[in-house]
């Protein structure tokens, strides 16, 4: 049965037993904390968290998951993988034990011909908590396990939490006897390794509220209002077990992208089945695993919107790209290879999702891109970290201090320098048998990250425990009631006040606080648009300047401010005011955002997607995801279309209708937002743009006024960003573009419309004297060859002429000064040169040697390397022509006299 067949067997089964059939969400996980969405339950935390109520009593779904934590286990055992697909069926207060159990063994052990999976009853085992005498029961009694296959275990080794207070519950989990040929008898608690007893469903029932502890060390201190059914079935699993293979690479999802890795390489899967020592056999399965694990990740992901950076999300879906495209080099392949391996992929997940055939084009642009820019990457930093490996093996030889290391700051110039990520550094260091100072390396990552992590965590997270806000909610019912859409101030009630972090019942001025009211018009901060400032008067004469609004939990706002006069109490009305300047001004904004990213899509492409915005008061800023820089002409254009709609005063216009209905519409969803079963669509002119959006906008797009953009840039590899300018802002940025246009006509002595051609004149005659001065610098050079020729004096067996020569205008100019003294010198003396120079600041160094010198020993790289060092800093090349450079000039001198050591040495 394929693996396609297999899920919609799933969905069919649970549609027909009027579960809610639930579409994966993106493996952008909707959960804020959380990069991925990492198992089948994600979507639905805030129903067993109890943080939002369920919009339907029972659902079901097959959920696209991704897992990094032990990626560097995949490939070395045939279990660990990144991407999987989780089925999952669920109970908000519905059915439970009884009747996860139930669907559980009828879906299982029914015939294939009523549309179930026909497993074998008798293969099936259950491990279960010790104390849960209700699944024990309905076990043995109703569905006629023997008791012998029901193995009962302790809470801390079959529970479920969230890892805090809060949920928890037992588990039951489903096993299948695969055979004697996969382990010991015995059932699960005997096969500790998992490989004969194979978990393939696990039914976890919550009922329990967990206290305060580490991992499973934690007391049960009461029962939750409404239990809750989450279980996860492994589709690679059942899939692997229904087509009769030995692990999930072997199925029919997977195993196409191995068969295409070995018609490259010439490698045999399989062949290093008996494990490491195996040899260079289990190494090739290991690669070979790794490239078809790796590109199916990589597939998905892209597929998902996720667009390979240096952090994040994005950083993830680069390492699995870098570490399938070097795999597939170690087994031999240097030519691209994802135009290959990602259609194999493509092609055999196509059929569980469409999807991937119509985003086709994207996709692959996207990932063959970053193939291409990291077998750059390869080429540059190979290089490097092969010299800071041999520099590391050499010092260790010389100071005898054992095990080679190579230094933290070098791994982190790699890093910063040529985009050499930390994980290929240690990989193929340690391939060298040397180690990487990592502690440092992370210092000084952090150091960089430290002060915009900082200020990020300041402004959002604040230093309150969410579950204080779940409390508060409770007691008032559910959230804060927004009336902002249509009310800039508002009477209401404080029903929750804190201080420091912790619900206070009342507090004095001068006090920092944070006030939820029972009804506000205060916009909380979320999608891009910054929050309401503005003031909440107290009845008894309190006074709150409220500068930051957030969300912790869905529906509630909290009011961030000082109290500046009198004093807040718990329940005490209130009047709270919005500074409404400052609302229009970020309308302006958020409307002129719909109308830029409208304008993109009409001018460059519709598959420029948005990720991620920012609407402050008089600007904007944009980032979408393109794999290309806009021209100017396309800048112009965007800007020309949008203030054209502007100037149309299109009306805009809001109405909330369901997500189907809206996505129907047209509608367009922001990447990985969550939304409900009911959405608000924000409309601008008939269509011009229409999008799923909560905030606020201005009513006609006359209000705007000017809309300038002031430029295009990329922020990581496939994102981009525009900044722009609204209405007062934007007229103000073109007075002073058109001062200066006036100004620079003056100066050029031309009409403003003459000024490109002005310009560019001036820029060809400035080019052309660079050109001519950099001649002479030659030319200069040049006369000193003969002159530093002559003075090569004896060097132990070589000849060697030196030179310090002051400053240069580049390293060219440098080298090809080393080259013509080596070619005036004899061919049949073992000749080596050395030159330095300072060029903008820095010292640099050129080495060259010629046949007889290399045959005598001499090596042009060293020898650089030798002199770079002196100069504080590093260098390398071939062995006839190496350069470096450094950091101190004045000690060029001394770098010479090195190379003079070395080669007496």
């Amino acid at each position: 049965m394929r693996t396609s067949e297999i899920r919609s067997r799933w969905l069919d089964y649970f549609a027909a037993n009027d579960h809610e059939i639930r579409p994966s969400v993106s493996l952008v996980s909707p959960e804020p904390s959380i990069l991925f969405t990492v198992a089948g339950m994600v979507p639905f935390i805030p129903y067993i968290l109890g943080t939002e109520k369920a919009p339907w009593p029972r659902a079901a779904s097959v959920q696209k998951c991704i897992r990094t934590n032990d990626i560097d286990n995949v490939g070395r055992t045939t279990r660990h993988g990144t991407f999987f697909q989780m089925n999952g069926n669920f109970s908000f207060g519905d059915y439970f034990k009884e009747g996860a159990i139930d669907y559980a063994w009828d879906l299982l052990t029914g015939s294939r011909e009523e549309g179930k999976y026909g497993l074998d009853g008798d293969r099936l085992w259950m491990t279960i908590w010790e104390e849960d005498q209700v699944s024990f029961d309905h076990w043995t009694r109703v569905i006629g396990v023997p008791a012998e296959r029901v193995q009962r275990l302790p809470f801390a080794e079959i529970s479920w939490s969230t890892g805090q207070p809060g949920p928890a519950g037992a588990c039951c989990e489903i096993h299948y006897d695969r055979g004697p040929a996969y382990g010991p008898d015995g059932g699960p608690v005997a096969d500790t390794a998992g490989d004969r007893f194979l978990e393939i469903w696990n039914l976890v029932f919550d009922e329990f509220i967990r206290g305060e502890g580490e991992g499973h060390d934690f007391e049960l201190i009461g029962k939750l209002d409404q239990t809750a059914i989450d279980t996860g079935l492994g589709l690679e699993r059942l899939a692997f077990i229904m087509q009769d293979k030995p692990n999930m690479y072997e199925i029919d999802e997977v195993y196409p992208v191995i068969a295409a890795a070995e018609a490259m390489s010439g490698k045999t899967y399989g062949r290093g089945a008996a494990g490491p020592e195996a040899g260079d056999a289990y190494l090739d399965d290991v690669r070979l695993r790794v490239v078809a694990d790796h590109v199916r990740s990589a597939l998905m992901l892209i597929g998902d919107g996720v667009r390979p950076g240096n952090d994040g999300r994005g950083y993830v879906l680069r390492r699995l790209i870098r570490r399938a495209v070097r795999s597939m080099r170690l087994l031999g392949v240097g030519e691209a290879t994802l135009p290959t391996l990602l259609t194999a992929s493509k092609d055999a997940m196509k059929a569980s999702y469409p999807e991937l055939e119509t985003g086709w084009a994207t996709i692959s642009d996207v990932a063959y891109a970053e193939e291409e820019a990291f077998r750059r990457t390869l080429a540059a930093g190979t290089t490097i970290l092969d010299t800071a490996v041999a520099s590391a093996k050499q010092e260790a030889s010389a100071s005898g201090r054992g095990r080679p290391i190579v230094p933290g700051k070098a791994a982190f110039e790699l890093h910063d320098t040529y985009g050499f990520p930390i994980d290929l550094t240690l990989e193929m260091a340690a391939e060298q048998g040397v180690e990487v100072d990592e502690p440092t390396f992370r210092t000084l990552m952090e150091e960089q990250k430290e002060r915009a992590r900082a200020d990020a965590r300041a402004k959002k997270a604040g230093h309150t425990d969410v579950r204080v806000f779940q409390d508060i909610e409770k007691q008032m019912g559910g959230g804060s009631e927004f009336l902002g859409y249509t009310e800039s101030a508002a009477d209401a009630s404080v029903t929750g006040l804190l201080v420091d972090g912790a619900p206070a019942p009342v507090a004095t001025a001068p006090a920092e606080v944070e006030v939820i009211l029972d009804r506000t018009p205060f916009y909380a901060e979320m999608g891009g648009q910054l929050a309401d400032h503005g003031t909440i008067r107290l009845a008894d004469g309190g006074v709150i300047e409220v500068h930051d609004v957030q969300a912790p939990i869905a529906g509630l706002s909290v009011h961030r401010g000082t109290l500046t006069e009198g004093t807040a109490s718990l329940g005490e009305r209130a009047y709270a005011e919005i500074d409404t300047v400052r609302r229009l001004a970020i309308a302006r904004a958020h409307t002129s955002t719909h109308m830029v990213y409208a304008g993109l899509r009409n001018v460059v492409s519709e598959d420029a997607t948005q990720a991620g915005s920012e609407n402050s008061p008089a600007r904007l800023r944009f980032d979408f995801r393109h794999g290309t820089a806009l021209t100017g002409g396309q800048m112009d254009d965007i800007e020309a279309l949008v203030n054209d709609k502007v100037a149309e005063n299109l009306p805009v216009t809001t109405e909330v209708m369901g997500l189907e209905e809206a996505r129907a519409s047209g509608a367009i969803a922001l990447f990985g937002e969550k939304y409900g079963k009911q959405v608000r669509v924000v409309t601008i002119g008939d269509g011009f743009d229409r999008e799923l959006c909560g905030g606020t906008h201005v009513p006609s797009t006359g209000h705007i006024g000017r809309v300038a953009l002031l430029g295009e840039g990329s922020i990581g590899s496939g994102v981009r960003r525009i900044d722009a300018l609204v209405a007062d802002s934007a007229y103000g940025f073109q007075r002073k573009e058109h001062a200066l246009v006036s100004q620079l006509s003056t100066l050029v002595g031309g009409r403003p419309e003459e000024l490109p051609g002005r310009v560019e004149g001036l820029m060809a005659r400035l080019k052309e004297a660079e050109k001519k001065l950099a001649a002479a610098e030659q030319a200069a050079l040049a006369a000193r060859a003969g002159e530093i020729a002559k003075s090569a004096a004896r060097a132990g067996e070589y000849l060697l002429a030196t030179a310090s020569l002051g400053a240069v205008g580049s390293a060219d100019a440098l080298r090809a000064l080393a080259l013509d003294v080596r070619g005036r010198l004899p061919e049949s003396e073992p000749v080596v040169v050395a030159v330095a120079a300072e060029a903008n600041g820095r010292p640099l160094v050129v080495v060259a040697t010629n046949p007889a010198a290399r045959t005598q020993g001499a090596r042009a790289g060293a020898l650089v390397r030798t002199a770079a060092k002196t100069l504080g800093g590093g260098g390398g090349g071939k062995d006839d022509v190496a350069q470096g450079g450094g950091q101190d000039p004045a000690a060029i001198p001394a770098a010479l006299t090195a190379v003079s050591a070395a080669l007496t040495a």
